[in-house]
């Protein structure tokens, strides 16, 4: 390493114990405490999960979806659970068309068309903590926070108060102006018409109710009987696809975790409808190159990372979606050969030009666990944009998602609309051994930005020997479109110095400078275990409205 790291404004949060980072304080401390009373990472990532869903609402929600790794310690078995909707029976392209739409709208009850499994994956790392790994908190126990800030209410963040602000805009009616829904106008702004303001303290009783309802019977009332029936009545009232049938077939799935060697590591991630692979296609393609060799934040650096990722896109965009739907062959895409192949694309003198316009939108929570067992989970949160689809059932306080929004409507995309399908999703929560137990539990929010923030962390940690809050905190990038443009470019924060901005240029990077720690990066966070003394070492992104806390 040519330059020592970076000073970081927040330490790295260090316990002998047990850790959890999330990019909500309240969450972190709600699944400290599940943590400190006797539970385990499961158990203490489901209190965390619902209270972010509460008090981070504008990123996610009992409406969304979810991802899990899952390391079970006494098994030494890593677990992927993917708890994401399928479109429902009746969500064709034909609806669409014959209603004149071009492209799926991205807010309102046409935009929620698939089924939200965030709640149902909570049941299923549920019920295996239990059969699995010795879990003994009562399910409604885990969902007390949540039910508290909804009832009782919590203080608005900044970030909350600017997406809210942002998302009030009159001048454009086809993506803002969400208070032409009557229930997010209800619930999300003062009777004044504005928007929340940062330290005000915001309820919201029809959640608490639904949360309690769910917290007696389970994550069956939430897709069975009276809740489901009332939220598909309401859906179908305002031209919604999805019916009562569609709540009751969704079902989570296992799947098998994929993974990529990476300097002898072993980097995991979820299988397609995710992007996982995206992520490791990156780590395979800098795999192929002495990294350590070149110094972090040169323009080489970044010109690096960013042309593996260009690469990484081009596989992702060819053949992501719903693997029932499409054969994807994954064994080819992450082999050392595939690895090699794009590495040799890569000039150091140029760039590589992505057809492709990127979208620049997902707005997610990441959050991780280890506890004092030895287990750990990486998990993802989403209702995909800010607000999601900003469709709320009448009475039910569920904001929910516009991830199926995401579909094409031209049949011959790769991931076009189909009944019964998993859209193409950005969602990926990761892990990297070292031998056969984790190392670092780490993600992102971000939409197109997560693969890309991973590799920012992997490589500034292994390769670089950073600090953890120093690797979450150093200047980062983003590759894609921002709002209104019509091609990619790098955005980069200011605090890149000049000389690696004036030498990006002539190697044919498009920048934009974007302000320091701007939450447009997203929400970061790390947790390392020492392989050695088992020390745990967190660290949460000052983007954020995070916490790393350890006992």
């Amino acid at each position: 390493m040519k330059n020592p790291p970076p000073f970081s404004y927040r330490p790295t949060t260090m316990a002998p114990n047990a850790m959890i980072t999330t990019p909500h304080y309240l969450a972190s401390q709600a699944g400290m405490k599940v943590l400190q009373e006797g539970g385990n990472a499961v158990e203490a990532a489901i209190a965390a999960a619902s209270t972010i869903g509460v008090v981070y609402p504008h990123m996610n929600g009992i409406g969304g979806d979810n991802f899990w790794l899952i390391y079970h310690a006494q098994d030494k078995e890593l677990k992927a659970l993917n708890s994401s909707g399928r479109s429902g029976e009746n969500a064709t392209i034909d609806f669409y068309k014959k209603l004149g739409f071009g492209k799926i709208p991205a807010r309102g009850a046409t935009a929620a068309n698939t089924v939200p499994g965030a709640v149902a994956g909570w049941q299923s790392v549920y019920d295996y903590s239990v059969d699995r790994m010795k879990g003994s908190v009562p399910w409604n126990q885990l969902l007390q926070s949540a039910i508290h800030y909804a009832k009782e209410g919590f203080p608005v963040t900044p970030s909350q108060e600017h997406w809210t602000n942002v998302n009030l805009d009159k001048t454009d009616n086809e993506f803002r102006h969400l208070q032409r829904f009557s229930e997010f106008k209800k619930i999300f702004t003062q009777s004044n018409g504005f928007a929340y303001q940062a330290g005000d303290l915001m309820r919201q009783t029809d959640l608490a109710l639904t949360l309690e309802k769910i917290a007696k019977e389970g994550s069956r009332s939430f897709y069975f009987g009276e809740m489901a029936n009332s939220m598909v009545e309401d859906l179908q009232y305002h031209g919604g696809v999805l019916t009562s049938e569609d709540f009751v077939s969704h079902r989570s799935d296992w799947v098998d975790p994929i993974s990529v060697n990476y300097r002898g590591y072993q980097a995991f991630n979820l299988p397609p409808n995710t992007q996982g692979f995206a992520s490791l296609s990156i780590l395979n393609i800098l795999n192929q190159f002495d990294l350590p060799s070149i110094e972090e934040g040169s323009a080489d650096y970044y010109h690096l990372l960013i042309e593996a990722i260009k690469l990484a896109f081009e596989d992702r965009d060819q053949y992501l979606t719903d693997p029932d739907f499409s054969s994807i062959p994954l064994d080819e895409l992450l082999s050392i050969k595939r690895g090699e192949e794009l590495a040799s694309k890569i000039k150091f003198t140029k760039t590589v030009h992505l057809e492709k316009q990127l979208d620049p939108k997902g707005d997610t929570v990441w959050l991780g666990v280890v506890d004092q067992y030895g287990n750990a989970v990486s998990m993802i949160q989403s209702i995909y944009h800010e607000f999601g689809s900003s469709f709320i059932p009448k009475d039910t306080g569920v904001v929910l998602q516009n991830r199926g929004s995401f579909f094409s409507l031209d049949p011959t995309h790769v991931n076009c609309l189909q009944p019964r399908k998993r859209s193409y999703h950005t969602l990926n929560p990761a892990m990297l051994f070292k031998g056969n137990q984790p190392y670092l539990v780490y993600g992102t929010m971000g939409g197109e930005g997560q693969p890309q923030t991973q590799a920012a962390l992997v490589t500034r940690i292994v390769d670089y020997h950073y600090p953890i809050q120093a690797a979450i905190e150093a200047p980062r990038w983003l590759y894609g479109r921002t709002w209104g443009a019509v091609s990619n470019s790098v955005k980069i924060e200011a605090r890149i110095s000049e000389e690696t901005f004036q030498a990006l240029k002539e190697k044919g990077h498009q920048l934009e400078v974007l302000e320091d720690f701007t939450d447009i990066m997203g929400h970061a966070g790390v947790i390392k275990i020492d392989p050695d003394s088992q020390i745990k070492y967190g660290g949460a992104d000052p983007r954020g409205d995070g916490a790393a806390i350890g006992y």
